[in-house]
């Protein structure tokens, strides 16, 4: 058994996916109409047959408030591993990416988190080891 999608739950699948890929850098990989949305994911560049990141709409009545805890509690809906936190910091506050977080050492692990811009905090991380 292995994970081949994993979701987000975004509430706008359009800016979503420009966020996704324009500044965090990940690459289109499905894009397939589904009702009034899309099955809409999204990989690691040149990583074939890896993990995809499934950019699902919010518009089950049960996801806003979700959404809206974690973002008020300050919890990020995912991780992302980076090779350097306080590189991927400069870069994406260059591109005008708001963090909640900034770089923070905790034991072993560096993390930051900031808004995707559609409704989630993301943490990114670096471990020691």
């Amino acid at each position: 058994m292995r994970i081949v999608v994993t979701s987000i739950f975004v509430d706008d699948q359009d800016r979503a996916l420009d966020f996704y890929t324009r500044v965090l850098g990940f690459e289109p990989r499905q894009d397939v109409p589904a009702g009034g949305a899309r099955w809409l994911t999204v990989g690691v560049p040149g990583e074939d047959g890896g993990v995809e990141l499934l950019l699902e709409p919010a518009g089950h009545p049960a996801v806003a408030p979700f959404m809206e805890a974690l973002a008020a509690d300050g919890i990020p809906f995912t991780s992302f591993a980076v090779d350097s936190v306080q590189d991927e910091y400069q870069r994406l506050s260059d591109l005008g990416v708001a963090f909640t977080q900034p770089p923070t050492r905790m034991g072993p692990v560096t993390t930051a988190v900031f808004s995707d811009t559609v409704g989630n905090l993301i943490q990114i991380a670096e471990s020691d080891g």
